[in-house]
């Protein structure tokens, strides 16, 4: 845990210590933070290796893609791409993009937004 956090954690926990709300959202924060943390390794790692298979037969001035079509290139982003799927799954749940209520807030949305249209010319 960084300084800054801990110190906030350990400011907010005197105050809402007994808040069982704040717990939920700190370590529902930690974990969408984690999930974070562990696509920019994915990104970085897997650009490394392709970039290395791609410039591995690099002679002189001409630049060799036979390592571009081989599946060993891509192996290890297909298999720990997985692996980030269920991570992602795990952290924001199945409805990762259409959740129980995300239709009413739609319409809600929406209907706000014709009433503010209805009104500017009013």
């Amino acid at each position: 845990m960084g300084r800054l956090r801990r110190r906030m954690y350990e400011e907010y926990r005197n105050e809402f210590s007994s808040d069982e709300r704040f717990n939920i959202a700190y370590r529902k924060v930690r974990r969408i933070k984690g999930f974070y943390s562990h696509l920019k390794v994915y990104l970085i790692v897997n650009a490394i290796i392709i970039i290395s298979s791609l410039n591995r037969e690099f002679i002189g001035s001409h630049f060799n893609d036979s390592g571009l079509f081989e599946w060993h290139t891509y192996s290890t982003a297909f298999y720990w791409g997985i692996a980030l799927v269920m991570h992602a799954v795990s952290v924001f749940g199945r409805d990762i993009f259409f959740s129980d209520d995300w239709e009413e807030r739609k319409i809600q949305e929406y209907m706000n937004q014709e009433s503010t249209k209805a009104n500017k010319w009013q």
